[in-house]
């Protein structure tokens, strides 16, 4: 069998640098065989200019808003941008498939294996049944008004079976080991787009699976919880939706609705712009005492477009959070990149340690996705996907840095 030896100006195995003096092998497929010291690895070593690393995960993404790249202006706010997703979503299916192809194939060219999707309907099964990527399809479920409950999660039941169709068709296939894994469930799309009626119907679902939610992504969003005022307020009026059936907490919306999470396995929030600090004692705790495993996923480049603001890293990161990066989607984004994503963060966090972003942009995620057993790291039979990152400077990414995919 032939091999491929790839070393370069530094290894990243998914958790740590290993040095410029290591060699990563490989079948032609792409199955991690060893990494071994460049001096016992004989001839026919690709030597590359750059850091080679594992596939990028990108664990927060809605492929099927694809075609909406360029229509809604930056720094609407987020009730604004959401007013102008449910209004101008609508296109032509050729058109959406058709975005949804090419945002898929600038996702593999820019070194992405493994997507957590979000769906409102059937339409990216088309394209993910071609098995070009890994996709766990977060079936999303909102609906503010308890009168629509039972319909909006009865559609949700019927996008969750189409997914599991392809999911089944894919198992079939020979060698599905070495695929790429087909995952779905149900997730809730916001604290203040789910009911009460809406969120019992979807708690039992979430036993043993990977849930994620929109989680705190402007200051509207506590402002809601703890008074009944502000934006949303405004944004469900003018939506016709009445929210009488509402009552404020009297606290932030995370610890208003993270107790309905409790079955899940996986957590994952996404944004966290306005996260406080008391906000992560308490999801951290509650999740502890549940056996979970609790991850804030960051969409930078997202947060800049909708709301001009970025989330609390240094506070995640002083609290040892799981770190997880996502693209959103290219309604608030101007392209579905991880290296872009990790630019963005290294220009306004340049002391973070190169090493640890890596870890976020590639083992971390996967096991947000529990994708961990294929992707991720170089460990011994797994197919992670190889890229190269290079321009390289100061062993920090920078604006030129670029990322091919070798295998």
């Amino acid at each position: 069998m032939a091999y491929l030896q790839f070393s370069g100006q530094n290894l990243f195995d998914g958790t740590q640098f290993l040095g410029p003096d290591q060699v990563l092998i490989t079948t032609a497929e792409g199955i991690i065989k060893a990494v071994i010291p460049l001096k016992d690895a004989g001839e026919n070593v690709q030597e590359l200019n750059g850091i080679i690393t594992p596939g990028f995960v990108n664990a927060h993404c809605h492929l099927e808003l694809s075609h909406m790249k360029g229509i809604i202006p930056e720094h609407t706010g987020l009730p604004d941008f959401i007013l102008k997703i449910v209004n101008e979503r609508h296109f032509p299916e050729e058109n959406m498939l058709e975005a949804i192809a090419q945002a898929e194939a600038a996702m593999m060219q820019a070194g992405i294996v493994a997507v957590g999707d979000i769906s409102n309907n059937a339409l990216t099964t088309i394209q993910k049944q071609q098995g070009n990527l890994a996709y766990h399809t977060f079936v999303e479920i909102s609906g503010w008004k308890p009168a629509i409950a039972e319909p909006r999660f009865a559609n949700a039941l019927e996008v969750l079976s189409k997914f599991r169709l392809i999911e089944a068709a894919a198992s079939l296939k020979p060698l599905k080991n070495l695929s790429n894994p087909l995952k779905s469930s149900f997730s809730p799309h916001a604290p203040y787009s789910v009911s009460s009626a809406l969120w019992q119907m979807m708690m039992p679902h979430f036993e043993g699976s990977t849930v994620t939610i929109h989680n705190q992504e402007t200051p509207a969003e506590n402002e809601l919880f703890i008074k009944g005022t502000g934006d949303f307020v405004r944004m469900y009026q003018a939506m016709n939706i009445d929210q009488t059936h509402f009552s404020p907490t009297g606290q932030n919306s995370l610890p208003s609705y993270f107790p309905q999470l409790k079955n899940a396995k996986n957590i994952l929030l996404v944004h966290n712009t306005t996260t406080s600090e008391a906000d992560m004692d308490y999801a951290n705790q509650l999740s502890k005492q549940n056996s979970q495993d609790l991850y804030y996923t960051l969409c930078v480049n997202a947060n800049l477009y909708i709301e001009n603001q970025l989330p609390p890293i240094e506070l995640l990161r002083s609290k040892n959070a799981a770190i997880v990066l996502g693209t959103d989607s290219l309604s608030s984004n101007h392209q579905l990149s991880i290296l872009a994503e990790l630019k963005t963060i290294t220009k306004n966090f340049p002391t973070i340690p190169l090493a640890e972003m890596l870890n976020w942009a590639t083992l971390n995620g996967a096991k947000a996705l529990q994708m961990e057993s294929q992707f991720g790291s170089f460990e011994k039979g797994k197919k992670p996907g190889v890229i190269l990152i290079s321009q390289i400077k100061n062993n920090q990414i920078s604006d030129q840095s670029t990322v091919n995919r070798l295998v």
